[in-house]
Formats: C-alpha cells, sequence, structure tokens
C-alpha cells in the first residue's frame, strides 16, 4: 500500500470515529435535554413539588424567614418550586426595581427550577399613592422583562417552558404583546400552568380599575387554559395543576377572605365588579369534561386549605378538582411565620397529589421547635 493511500485509509478510520464519538455524545446528552425540556412522557415515578407565595411582606421575613424557607425546600430536594405571586404588602411598599431584584435573587438561590406568576401587589396595586404610583401596566412589562425574558424557569436548575408568545394582552404603550407570564410545562406525566389572574376584582377595582387589559389578559389565560387541557389530554396526562396569585371566590361561605357567588351560575352575588366570572365558567366546563385530577393552586387571602369548591351547575360537587390554597404572609403571628406546602405527584395514584404543610424549624413563632432526643 503505498503510502498515500495509508494515509487516505487512517484519515477515513479517523472521520468514523470522531463522527461515532459524536453521535454517541449526542445520545447521552438526549435524556438530559428531555428532562430540560420537562417532556418526560413515560415516567410514573412519584416526585416532590414546593409551593409557596404573598412573601415576603416585611423585612424580617425578606432578611430570615424566606432565606430559611428556601434553605428547607432546597433540603427537600424538590423537583421543582413554584410562587404564586405578591412579592412584597399590597400598601405603604414601592414597587421599585429593588424589589423585583430581591425577587429574582430569592427565586434564582433556589436549586431546583423556580416558577413564579404575578401577583397583584406587584403589579396591579402598584398605582396606589402608597406603592409609588406607578402605572400598573407599566410594572406587568417590567416584571415580563426581569422574570420571562426567556422560555427558561429560572433557579440553579432551568427547565424549558412553553410560553404564551401569542400578542393578546396590552402593553403600557396600548400594544398588543405576548402574555409570556403564562407557561406551561409537563413533569413526569402531569401538565402544570401558571395564568395571571389577579386579586383586586383582577383589575376591575381599586385605585385605577383597567377593563381593556382585563379583557385582553382575560382571553388570553382563558384560552391558555383551555389549550393546556387540550395538551394534557394529547399527552394522556394523569393530571393537570394550575398556579395562580388571585382568590376568584367559590361560593358563598367565605366573606372574609374571597368574593361571594352563587356556586351553580359562578356569579358574583356581593355587588362588586366580577372579573372572575368567565373564567371560571370555562374553567368548569374542562375541569368537567377531563374527568381526571385537576388542582387549582392560588394565594391572595393568605389562608391555608385545601378543599373542594366547584360545584357544576346541578350544584353537584366535581369530585376530581381541589383548590389548595398556600400560608402567605400570616396576620396572626405577625412576625416570621413563613412556610410552604409540599405535594408528592404520584401519576400511578388514584388522586395523583397529596399535600403537605411544611412549617420551617427556623420559622417557628408560637412554639419553638421541639429539641432532637
Amino acid at each position: 500500500m503505498s503510502l498515500r493511500s495509508s494515509f487516505k485509509s487512517a484519515f477515513h478510520e479517523l472521520l468514523t470515529l470522531s463522527v461515532t464519538m459524536l453521535l454517541l455524545a449526542f445520545a447521552a446528552a438526549a435524556p438530559s435535554l428531555a428532562h430540560d425540556h420537562g417532556f418526560d412522557d413515560d415516567d410514573d415515578d412519584s416526585y416532590a413539588i414546593g409551593l409557596w407565595g404573598d412573601l415576603p411582606y416585611s423585612t424580617l421575613q425578606a432578611t430570615v424567614g424566606v432565606p430559611n424557607l428556601i434553605a428547607d425546600m432546597n433540603a427537600h430536594r424538590l423537583k421543582f418550586t413554584a410562587h404564586d405571586g405578591d412579592l412584597k404588602q399590597g400598601s405603604n411598599s414601592a414597587c421599585d426595581a429593588g424589589l423585583y431584584a430581591q425577587a429574582l435573587a430569592f427565586f434564582n438561590s433556589l436549586e431546583a427550577p423556580a416558577m413564579f406568576t404575578p401577583g397583584d401587589n406587584d403589579w396591579v396595586d402598584c398605582d396606589r399613592p402608597s406603592n409609588g404610583g406607578f402605572n400598573s401596566r407599566d410594572r406587568l412589562d417590567y416584571e415580563r422583562k426581569v422574570f420571562f425574558s426567556t422560555p427558561f424557569s429560572l433557579g440553579q436548575r432551568k427547565l424549558r417552558q412553553e410560553v404564551q408568545t401569542d400578542p393578546l394582552c396590552l402593553s403600557a404603550n396600548g400594544t398588543k404583546v405576548g402574555c409570556v407570564e403564562n407557561r406551561r410545562w409537563t413533569v413526569g406525566r402531569v401538565t402544570y400552568a401558571t395564568l395571571n389572574i389577579q386579586g383586586s376584582c383582577n383589575n376591575l377595582c381599586d385605585t385605577n380599575p383597567d377593563p381593556d387589559e382585563y379583557n385582553a389578559r382575560n382571553a388570553a389565560v382563558i384560552l391558555w387554559m383551555q389549550q393546556t387541557f387540550a395538551e394534557a389530554r394529547k399527552r394522556h396526562s394523569a393530571a393537570v395543576m394550575f398556579i395562580t396569585q388571585g382568590n376568584p371566590g367559590w361560593d358563598q361561605a367565605d366573606p372574609t377572605r374571597a368574593p361571594l357567588r352563587d356556586p351553580k351560575t359562578l356569579a358574583e352575588t356581593d355587588g362588586q365588579p366580577d372579573g372572575f366570572v368567565s373564567f371560571l365558567t370555562a374553567l368548569r366546563t374542562e375541569v368537567e369534561t377531563f374527568r381526571r385530577p385537576v388542582a387549582y393552586v392560588h394565594g391572595d387571602s393568605h389562608y391555608f386549605r385545601i378543599d373542594q369548591p366547584l360545584l357544576n351547575s346541578a350544584g353537584q360537587r366535581l369530585e376530581n378538582f381541589v383548590r389548595v390554597e398556600t400560608f402567605g404572609d400570616n396576620q396572626g403571628n405577625g412576625n416570621n411565620d413563613v412556610r410552604w406546602v409540599k405535594v408528592t405527584v404520584d401519576p400511578r395514584s388514584r388522586d395523583v397529589f397529596s399535600f403537605q404543610p411544611v412549617t420551617v424549624p427556623a420559622n417557628r413563632t408560637a412554639v419553638p421547635a421541639p429539641a432532637r432526643n
């Protein structure tokens, strides 16, 4: 064999080896890429997630309570966490750049992917004079830049999400923009989505009601919710979970914490502007059709509870629907009472979701943590 032929043969062998190694490397990386996108269709393994929100509401909570909570969630090795809105108290606290920078630092100190949906205290109510008199739409535009500028979650480990990029929402200057805070992802065989639904009548009351903004965003939210159910059916998901801020009220039972409404018609009965009835009506239709478990997570009224308040038009309880309200700032203790909710997700189980309130040992207030034996 000539020197030229020998060199040519060696070159081809080296090229073949290089291509083979590249393909093997890509194959090894493929599961990691799939996990980053969150699409583990055949994964029936159980896992845990963490829910929190309406925090921090004070300097003590920001400097002690929330850091303790984050350390506790990190120790539980969660699949992801979700904050259901309200980065601060509703009045006497500025909606300035420092607020969002602080929140971003909190989210990115979480080891697991960190999800967030905006709350009324960090955009709708920013037009209150005591909060700085900001334009509410401007604050939501700003949040979209700070928290939602990429298709990935926050947190030290990122998870790719589907994003509502269609220009359906209204910006501060009146142009149509993507509702990029509305997100969707699937882990195992459960589909999750965030929805921008707010307290303060969903931006139809309080300091400067904005029906144009509400109408655009509400239509987008309903569409995203419906598309989430369609995606879940397409994937044969075992369950769906929605994460949002506002407590829309479900019946006549809770006048101190939520709007009152007729549970059969879902129409509000307390004379206040109703920013939720069209969404709730569309949600009920989807829940009845889906038949599998649906969890609806919200904050807003700071009262931890798990119940089944959604009825059909005949007044029958929809057994596949559960409402979960996270703790939030606790006015009873009034100091560093910061807690979270641990959710165990088991696609093989009948109800898929099980919920556990978690008291952070370092944040106990009325009763100190028990001494170790």
